[in-house]
Parts: structure tokens; C-alpha cells; sequence
């Protein structure tokens, strides 16, 4: 027998152990080699797949906010539409831009193929409307308006439609309740630009791709509260899109609702009174031209005398702020801006200046009492009145003798305040003035009551106007000296001959300049909205208010209501004595002065009425009518350019919208039943406990009612108080400077 050493080894095992030590060095040496191949060789490549893996936004538009009238009544909300829309960077992707797609898109929604691919491009400098100005990496919506048949046909056929969708989505409506319109105290949205998103990107407010924001008006004024917050879900998906996390989600936060002052009632009354008085005068033939009056445009503001809200902004030419929603065509884009259009985008209640002619007198009237003159004083009202060999006379040479600073308000006499302007100018040293600061009282007063300086009412874009005091002067002169002394000519043309006497002397304050300033001509602009504030300041005992629209923010869920507040912005520079006559003389205007042939039968003892009439004398074009008129509630200011005088262009349409207000029936009796609003509406619509605002239903047309009711009405007629032709030196508003020359008239106020 053999015998086998107890502690010794097979071969075969000793083969096995090697061979596994074998495997375990070839194991670690395969995955040390591979290691060091995808982190060292192909390390690069990978970490550039890597950064495939990312994290994608899928956003929940908030619902905007609406905004309400007084009673709660929406002018503009949202409503559910089927919204087509593109996008871009699939669209890019196929060979050949998406063309065909688009073009097939264009069969199935019933429009032009190149409507279509206009309606995707990008705005530029070069590229104009219609274009998309918002992020090119958010979808672009193509039409708001597709049929549910439509909206069918491009999801079922999504293989034949890629980077096409249509999904219902909330989209903005502008009600129009009553048939008003509100365009442009609305205005209206686009979308973000991504010069927008930078510049917002560390604010507390930031934008999205997403985000629709105001352009205009009240959308544009009180965007942040309006739009909200939408809700953001943040998914981490690989290079092929692959969703392979959830990081966070953010819930969308609707809009606040926004009420506003304006009575959408008497908002319809205003813009139908005011484009049938433009059509009215369209219908008169003007003296002076030898043709109708072309009444191109115009503005109605309704302002609460005691607090500054406005009740009823109107401006014409209007639009219809709907074809903004889901893109504008190129169309309606050149309706809105084209050189024809007469720019239906201007607000003119904050935007258009003029000369206010004769409703200026109030400022005059307020400077000659600051500068010593007595009320009751006997200023000569006479037929005409001579500078230097010049003569201005007054319309139709009316004389009244010896009359005090009311009663020359009453019959809106111009040589009083011309006798006046001219003596201030002399004791001030005339053209040439004396060493130190000269008074300038009719210049100063102008500044006090407000003008030459934007009112602050909570919409963008307002003007300032322009009081041509010497400091304006000096500065106009020096901009605009080269370019008068080449084209001047002292024996040229009317407008050669004023170049020419600019050149010499335009830095100067001459005789003329301020004898037409004191009526409201010359250099002298104004809007609408400042003479609101002005005259419903004298209405109110000389308290100056901001303008304001906004009345209240309410959160969307009705838990938080954040009242705008009035805010006073100065008094006016006159006493409770001063303003005491004024208000007399106003009355009078209504009663027995220039405005007394539209205003007969007024129930006076029971509602007081004040007006002022003025107008405008502008070189080149057609006079421009002036109303400003005001009771113990409102004051209500209206202005037609080009349509004659400012008593037989508005006198009738400011009654109908003083009778739509107090329920004043066309023979003077009052039906309170059938008033808008009798006294300014105090509170703030109720809101229900879900969030929603209560409001009334909209009826009928309270324009058409307000019509019906005036029938008896005998000064509802066509005719224009007669005009006598001024000479072409009585001036434009922006470059007459001299007085009037011999045989001039003065247009009737």
C-alpha cells in the first residue's frame, strides 16, 4: 500500500487555484482597463451625453385677472377657445422648414398659406406686422377661432401636422357690455419678448416664455397684478426626452381682478354721443374752408368732480381691442397704424393736445386776479382791439361797454383779456424785459392750475401739453433757429414770414405771443384730461385730483381688497371769492351765454350746470371745438378737431350725456328711474364667497335709450353756429406768434 503525505496537494488542485488567480487578475484588469476607457479615452464624449439629461418646464398658464366697471360688470375677461397653435422649433427641424405643413395647416383652418407662415416668423427691424414678437421657443399660436371639426381633424392626423396642436386654452375677450367699447383705456395684450424676460429675469416679478403682458392702457398699467403667477412642473428627462424624474411643481396663481370706476353704461352713452356729434359736423359746411367739416377726431372724458375718478373715457377714431387676441393679421394691423387710419391706437383724452381756445380764460381769469386786477372791474369789452397798428377784434365785433372778469368769462369777450395780457407784458419791460425776474402772472397761474405736466392718471403713455413760457421759448428757438433762418423770408409766405421773424427774435417774449396766449392760441397745448381736472376742480371749491381709473384690486379667490385710493395733487391758486364768481359766470354760460342755445330748458334750479365754449384756431386745418362743462358730481369735457365751434359741435351730445346721468328727460322734467347715476357710485361691487363679484345684467342700449329720451328735446338740431372766416395769419396752435392782423374775426365760443 502506498501511502499519500497528509499536508500535500493534488496537481489538479493546484491547477485550479491558478487558474482562478488567473480569472480575478484577467477580471480586474478587464474592468480597471474599461474604467480608464470611459473615464479617461472617452470621457469627454460622455459627459457631452450626459448633459442630454436635463430638466424640462411644462407650464400652467395663470388665468388673468378680469377687469370690472363700478358695478362689477366685466370689460374684459377670459373664455375658453380652441387654440391652434406651431411650433417653431419642430417646425424647423423638417427639411424644408415646415412649409408644407403650414401650407396644409392653411387648407384645413380656411386660410392663406402665406397668412399662415407670416403669422410664425419672428418680428424684427425689418420683418413687419404680422409677425410673432414673443419667444421663438413657445408655441405661436396661429388662430383662437378653430372650429371643434377643425380641431379634430389636426389631432387625429397628428402624423400629417407635426409641431402642430390645438388644445382649448382661456384667451382674453373684451366684453364690450352695452355695446361700449373701452378700447383704448383697456388696451391690450401680446406676448413676452425676450428682451422682456432678461431685463425681468432678477426682479420679484420675473416672466416666462409664456407670458402674455400688457402693451396698453389699463392691461399694460396694472399687468403685475392682472397676470398672476403660472404654475411651473419641472421634469428631469434624458437626451431622447425620456421623463426619468420629477423634480418640483409651483401651482398656478390666477390674476387679481381689477375694478375700475368706469360705468360701462355711461361709458356706451359717451362714445355713441361722441361719434354721432363727429358725424353731425361731418354734415355742416364750414364758412371758412368753402367744405363740410372733416371732424376726424375726437375725445369725451367724464371725471367725478370731487375725487378725480374717471366714470367714461372715450377717444375717436376707436377699434375693436378683440383683434389683438390670438395675433393680429397684417390687415387690421395697417387699419390700426397705416398714414390713413387717422392712429385709432392714441388715446386722445390723454394723448391729444391742442389749443384749448377760450376754455384757456379760466387760467387768464385766475392770473389777472393774481396779478391785482379786481373782479368787478370795468375792463373794456370793446368791438376790437389795436397793437401796433394791428387789429383783433371779437366774433362779429360784439361790443359790451365796461364789463367785470365773470361777465367777460359769460360772453367769452376777448379783448378784455387781451387789454390785460397786454398790460402784464408791459409792466413786465415788453420785449425786452426789465433786470430781475419779471411777474409772468398769466404764464405762472398756467403752471399752478397744472399744465405743461402730465396729470398722473394710472395709464401710460399720457402727454404733458406745453405752456410756452419764455424758458420754452429760449429752448424752442434754440432747437429750431438753423432750420428757421434757412427757410425764413421776410416777404414770402405766411409760414416763410413767421420762420423769418422766429429767426430774428424767436427766443423772445413778444407782444403777440402772450395777447393770443391769453385766449388759449399760440404756442399753448392741453389735453382733454387736464381740463377735466382743472374744471373739476373749480366744481369741487379748488381741490386738484391724480386722475385715477383703477378703484380696487381684489385677489382672485375674494379674501383680499386693496382699495385705490384718491389722491389730491394741488389747489388751485385762487380764492373761495374768486372761485365764486367763477361758478356764477359759468352758470351763465349755460344760461344766457355762448352755450345757452344748445342748453334751453335745462332744469337749472334743479340740476346747476357750468360750461365754458372755446375755439381753436389751427393754420391749415379747421377749427377745433372745445366744451368744458361741470356740475357739483362731474365734469364732463369734450373736443372735436375739425369740427367748428365748440358749443355747435358738442353742446348736444355733453347735454345727453349730463341727461343719461341725472334721467333729465327732453323736456326738462326728471325721471330718476331712468338715471345712470344720479350721484358718483361709492362702494365696490359685492363679492360672492367662491371669489366671483356679483354683478347685474347688461341690458339693452343705454345709448339708444337716452336718444329716445331727448326726442322732445328742441335744441337736438343740426345747425352750426354761424362762423366768420378768420384771416390765415389767426395762426396755428403751434406756430402763430403774432396778433392778429387788420380785419381778422375771432371764431365764435
Amino acid at each position: 500500500m502506498t501511502n499519500i503525505p497528509e499536508t500535500g496537494r493534488t496537481p489538479r488542485v493546484q491547477t485550479r487555484l491558478v487558474v482562478i488567480q488567473i480569472l480575478v487578475l484577467s477580471l480586474l484588469g478587464t474592468l480597471g482597463g474599461r474604467l480608464w476607457y470611459l473615464q479617461i479615452r472617452e470621457g469627454a464624449e460622455y459627459q457631452k451625453e450626459a448633459s442630454g439629461n436635463h430638466v424640462q418646464q411644462v407650464v400652467d398658464p395663470a388665468v388673468r385677472g378680469d377687469i370690472l366697471d363700478a358695478r362689477g360688470v366685466p370689460l374684459a375677461d377670459n373664455e375658453t377657445r380652441l387654440v391652434v397653435s406651431a411650433s417653431r422649433t419642430d417646425l424647423l427641424k423638417q427639411k424644408d422648414d415646415g412649409k408644407a405643413v403650414l401650407a396644409k395647416l392653411a387648407g384645413v383652418l380656411g386660410m392663406k398659406p402665406e397668412e399662415v407662415s407670416q403669422k410664425v416668423r419672428l418680428c424684427d427691424a425689418k420683418t413687419p406686422q404680422p409677425c410673432w414678437n414673443g419667444s421663438p421657443y413657445q408655441p405661436i399660436p396661429i388662430t383662437d377661432e378653430a372650429t371643434p371639426k377643425q380641431a379634430l381633424q389636426i389631432r387625429e392626423r397628428a402624423e400629417d401636422f407635426p409641431g402642430i396642436t390645438a388644445e382649448p386654452e382661456a384667451v382674453r375677450r373684451y366684453a364690450g357690455p352695452g355695446k361700449s367699447n373701452t378700447a383704448q383705456v383697456l388696451g391690450y395684450l401680446s406676448p413676452v419678448t425676450d428682451d422682456e424676460i432678461q431685463k425681468a429675469k432678477d426682479t420679484d416679478s420675473p416672466y416666462l416664455r409664456s407670458d402674455m403682458v400688457g402693451r396698453s392702457g389699463l392691461e399694460r398699467r396694472y399687468d403685475r397684478v392682472l397676470r398672476g403667477k403660472a404654475g411651473v412642473t419641472r421634469y428631469e428627462v434624458d437626451n431622447l426626452g425620456r421623463v426619468i424624474g420629477k423634480a418640483k411643481s409651483d401651482a398656478a396663481e390666477s390674476g387679481s381682478n381689477l375694478v375700475t370706476s368706469i360705468d360701462s353704461r355711461v361709458q356706451r352713452v359717451a362714445e355713441y354721443e361722441l361719434d354721432k356729434a363727429m358725424k353731425k359736423a361731418r354734415q355742416q359746411f364750414d364758412k371758412i374752408t368753402g367744405e363740410n367739416y372733416k371732424a376726424d377726431s375726437g375725445a369725451v372724458v367724464v371725471m367725478e368732480a370731487k375725487t378725480g375718478r374717471i366714470v367714461a373715457m372715450a377717444s375717436a377714431p376707436t377699434y375693436d381691442p378683440n383683434v389683438w387676441v390670438g395675433g393680429i393679421s397684417g390687415k387690421d394691423y395697417k387699419a390700426l397704424t397705416g398714414k390713413d387710419s387717422d392712429y385709432p391706437l392714441l388715446n386722445r383724452a390723454i394723448q391729444g393736445q391742442a389749443a384749448p381756445g377760450s376754455t384757456f380764460k379760466v387760467v387768464s381769469t385766475a392770473a389777472a386776479v393774481q396779478a391785482g386786477y379786481e373782479w368787478d372791474g370795468g375792463y373794456p369789452c370793446t368791438s376790437s382791439y389795436s397793437v401796433g397798428g394791428q387789429v383783433f377784434k371779437n366774433f362779429e365785433g360784439e361790443s359790451f361797454g365796461p364789463i367785470s372778469l365773470g361777465r367777460a368769462l359769460e360772453v367769452s369777450c376777448d379783448t378784455v383779456f387781451y387789454g390785460l395780457a397786454d398790460r402784464e407784458w408791459k409792466k413786465d419791460g415788453g420785449i425786452n424785459p426789465k433786470k430781475g425776474q419779471p411777474k409772468d402772472y398769466f404764464f405762472k397761474t398756467a403752471h399752478q392750475f397744472g399744465l405743461g405736466k402730465e396729470t398722473g392718471v394710472d395709464l401710460p403713455n399720457e402727454v404733458t401739453g406745453r405752456v410756452p413760457d419764455r424758458q420754452w421759448k429760449l429752448d424752442y428757438w434754440k432747437a429750431n433757429k438753423d432750420a428757421w433762418c434757412k427757410s425764413g423770408k421776410k416777404d414770402g409766405s405766411y409760414v416763410e414770414k413767421i420762420a423769418y421773424e422766429n429767426c430774428l427774435e424767436g427766443n423772445k417774449m413778444r407782444e403777440g405771443d402772450e395777447i393770443n396766449y391769453s385766449i388759449g392760441q399760440g404756442d399753448t397745448l392741453v389735453t382733454p384730461i387736464q381740463e377735466a381736472v382743472i374744471y373739476g376742480a373749480v366744481a369741487n371749491g379748488g381741490t386738484m385730483y391724480h386722475p385715477t381709473i383703477g378703484k380696487a384690486v381684489i385677489s382672485a379667490d375674494g379674501k383680499t381688497v386693496t382699495p385705490i385710493k384718491p389722491r389730491k395733487s394741488g389747489k388751485l391758486p385762487v380764492s373761495q371769492a374768486t372761485l365764486k364768481g367763477m361758478n356764477d359766470a359759468f352758470a351763465g354760460v349755460i344760461t344766457r351765454g355762448t352755450a345757452a342755445w344748445k342748453f334751453g330748458g335745462w332744469p337749472q334750479d334743479k340740476i346747476a350746470l357750468h360750461a365754458k365754449t372755446g375755439t381753436a384756431e389751427v393754420y391749415g386745418k379747421q377749427t377745433t371745438g372745445w366744451l368744458a362743462t361741470y356740475t357739483k358730481d362731474y365734469s364732463v369735457i369734450m373736443t372735436i378737431a375739425q369740427a367748428g365751434t365748440g358749443s355747435g359741435s358738442s353742446g348736444e351730445a355733453v347735454r345727453n350725456i349730463y341727461s343719461a346721468l341725472y334721467g333729465v328727460q327732453g323736456d326738462g322734467s326728471i325721471d330718476n328711474k331712468k338715471a345712470l347715476l344720479p350721484e358718483p357710485q361709492k362702494g365696490l361691487p359685492k363679492v360672492r364667497t367662491d371669489g366671483t363679484i356679483a354683478a347685474p345684467k347688461v341690458t339693452g342700449d343705454p345709448a339708444k335709450d337716452v336718444e329716445a329720451s331727448q326726442q322732445d328735446n328742441p335744441t337736438n338740431d343740426d345747425t352750426q353756429q354761424p362762423a366768420t372766416s378768420p384771416s390765415p395769419s389767426t395762426g396755428n396752435s403751434n406756430t402763430r406768434r403774432r396778433p392778429r392782423r387788420r380785419g381778422s374775426r375771432r371764431m365764435p365760443t
